[in-house]
């Protein structure tokens, strides 16, 4: 048995204008990409005083939390 061909769906809204549209909404929220993460290559902000994605920026903290709540035992 061969299976049906599926129909490609149409598209309604042509790419040229959603690629603006992106842009511009991009641009409206603050969401302009600065560079890549130095730990994992993703993409950084551009209000981002680290070079850090933001899962590395919360895996960041968490350790910190972590060690803080660890406190080493005095004698």
């Amino acid at each position: 048995m061969k299976r049906k061909t599926q129909p490609k769906p149409e598209t309604i809204v042509p790419p040229d204008i959603l690629e603006i549209a992106e842009q511009a909404t991009s641009e409206t929220l603050g969401i302009a990409k600065a560079g890549k993460c130095s730990v994992c290559g993703g993409e950084t902000l551009e209000s981002s005083s680290e070079a850090l994605c933001w899962v590395c920026r919360r895996l960041k903290i968490s350790a910190w939390r972590d060690a803080e709540q660890q406190m080493p035992m005095q004698e």
